[in-house]
């Protein structure tokens, strides 16, 4: 079990949360030498950035953009005296990739992963009544034990550059909001739940952790605040009667109030909003409180102008109306966890969410989205890094249930995205991590990862381990693209034809297909990169999709255009949104519109 909690801060009768976003001191440290000279204590030199966000978009000069190495965060953290006596806990959402916690110049912990959270304990070296120095040491550095996958090379100058095996920019910094965290002595430490159906009735088990000995009592209110069942123990079964079920598109949450109680006294109080549904995969179909649903919708970045990976509200609430206008209902976390407000929201607005760990660069190219098409072979798995690699794996992954597993819109893990299976290699790494998200997902969702056009039905060594099969696409860009486009489609369904033979009772979905384009470029005839050819490449690839029963939805790549490294392949970013990377929409949007609210949720089923 993980030694810190993953519950999202709150206020309650017995617990604190304050938030740390603002203007933090902010320094790189080229030569690693902040360490050795002390940079712990306060930081010599530092400018003014605002956390949460990226750092790199921030500066004019190119050298800060595209730092690699260490880099340091500062800031002073009041601990207010009516605090002495409970446990005192800095949680930060995110620091990628790594990080070193110092707390008046006294390192309390490290943390690899730079999509997750970690908290750090300071209960008995916080000054109280005082302001306390946090100093947060972070590192950038890619290498082939880390998740996601790259490296790093040195130029002539001595400067380090990042080298992702990953087609999407290496933003670091504190990408996601820090809490000051106060909870008592006996707290909840963690709570889960696992849901049945019976006629109208919903039948909830829970299993609470906590750090005490005392008895916990469960109360729980709909939406009207009306309590409509309670139970008590910390392990057990609530039934709550003509329970309205949360839905796709059509979200209910009820609330949980999980108390610690000494008689009639209550020790820790947490609260969690939480959306009864069922999960199934049957007959090649996804059930959702056993009715049948068809996905529609992206793949996505957190990804905008100036704030990079950094989470923003304003963003988050404009691509939840934008999904919403245009029909979808669902979007892959491609390719990490992201963070957790857009869980919330996902589950406010009653979307499906397929939760991605950032197991993404496990194929070492630099130019992976055309060697992913080459029939490229490394046998990555087979490397003397992959032991390393997979306990990062694993670690990973179970930071990731621990944090997501209540959430209703969380249907689905991916556990790997576009990873190289061609050798035996991989099916002994893949087995290892689907068996251990099985073993710890208390209501067993259903498993997937995402194939690369290498991952042939007639090559891949991997596919067979998952629940639901998910491709990603690229005929008619990668391959056979602009005039070719009548052969790519050819060579597109006679790939499908043999995974007709193979599938069974999986649902096939498309995790990612389509084709970069200029928003501002029309071209009659079309060709490659204008908005005329983008969407004559989405109908062909939707024509296939709707040839073949066993496929139940389609993700298109991407939601919005989003920076990716330097290259010829690329003009500043990828380009295949459906949006712009300002979050207007392109020609192909209105396509999308016309199809999808077409598209019943049952699609396919009747």
């Amino acid at each position: 079990m993980l030694k810190y909690s993953m519950l999202y801060p709150e206020n309650t009768c017995s617990r604190r949360s304050v938030n740390l976003s603002g203007m933090w001191k902010f320094q790189t440290d080229p030569q690693s030498c902040g360490v050795e000279q002390g940079w712990n204590d306060g930081l010599p030199s530092p400018d003014l950035i605002p956390v949460p966000a990226s750092f790199a978009d921030f500066y004019t000069d190119k050298e800060t953009r595209e730092f690699c190495g260490d880099f340091w965060y500062e800031t002073e953290v009041f601990v207010p005296d009516e605090w002495k006596g409970k446990e005192i806990d800095l949680r930060f959402g995110s620091v990628t990739h790594r990080a070193t916690v110092y707390f008046n110049g006294v390192e309390v912990a490290t943390h690899e992963g730079g999509f997750l959270p970690f908290c750090v304990r300071i209960t008995e070296i916080a000054h109280y009544g005082a302001n306390n120095r946090v100093v947060v040491l972070g590192n950038n550095e890619l290498s082939e034990t880390t998740l996601p996958c790259g490296a790093v090379s040195t130029l002539p100058s001595g400067r380090k550059v990042a080298k992702p095996y990953f087609d999407f920019y290496n933003y670091s910094g504190i990408h996601r909001p820090v809490w000051l965290v106060a909870t008592p002595k006996e707290s909840i430490f963690d709570f889960s739940v696992s849901h049945a159906l019976s006629g109208s009735d919903a039948i909830v088990s829970y299993h609470t952790v906590t750090t005490g000995e005392n008895n916990v009592a469960i109360e729980v209110k709909d939406e009207a605040g009306n309590t409509v069942a309670i139970a008590k123990g910390k392990d057990g079964e609530i039934t709550i009667p003509n329970a309205r079920l949360w839905k796709v598109r059509d979200a209910y949450l009820y609330q949980f109030i999980i108390r610690i109680v000494d008689g009639e006294t209550v020790i820790d109080e947490y609260t969690e909003n939480i959306g009864i549904r069922t999960v199934a995969i049957q007959n090649n179909t996804f059930l959702i409180n056993g009715e049948p649903v068809y996905l529609k919708g992206f793949g996505k970045h957190e990804d905008s102008d100036i704030v990079g990976r950094g989470f923003s509200m304003g963003v988050m609430k404009r691509d939840f109306e934008l999904m919403k206008w245009i029909g979808a209902n669902c979007f892959r976390t491609s390719h990490y966890p992201y963070s957790e407000e857009i869980y919330q929201m996902a589950d406010r607005e009653g979307f499906l969410i397929i939760d991605e760990v950032p197991a993404v660069g496990m194929f070492p190219s630099l130019m992976n989205f055309t060697d992913a098409s080459s029939g490229k072979q490394t046998a990555f798995f087979a490397r003397e890094t992959a032991p390393e690699l997979q306990k990062n794996h694993l670690l990973q992954v179970e930071e990731m249930i621990a944090r997501d597993k209540n959430h209703a819109c969380v249907f689905a893990w991916s556990l790997l995205n576009e990873p190289d299976t061609l050798d035996e290699s991989s099916t002994v790494y893949f087995e290892k991590i689907f068996d251990r998200c099985r073993e710890l997902d208390p209501q067993k969702r259903p498993r997937t990862f995402a194939l690369l056009m290498n991952s042939t039905p007639d090559k891949c060594k991997c596919w067979q381990l998952s629940d639901f099969i998910s491709l990603n696409r690229y005929f008619g860009w990668y391959v056979l693209g602009g005039a070719d486009i009548e052969s790519a489609e050819i060579a597109f369904r006679q790939e499908m034809d043999a995974w007709a033979q193979l599938v069974g009772d999986r649902p096939m979905i498309f995790t990612e297909y389509g084709g970069d384009t200029n928003g501002q470029m029309d071209k009659l005839p079309s060709v490659m990169w204008s908005q005329e050819y983008q969407i004559e490449c989405l109908d062909m690839c939707h024509r296939v999709f709707d040839s073949y029963p066993f496929v139940k939805g389609e993700l298109v790549w991407n939601f919005a255009d989003f920076q990716t490294t330097e290259g010829i392949m690329r003009m500043d970013g990828n380009k295949k949104g459906i949006f712009t990377r300002q979050r207007q929409p392109k020609r192909a949007a209105f396509s999308f519109k016309q199809r999808w609210e077409s598209l019943s949720l049952d699609y396919k089923t009747k």
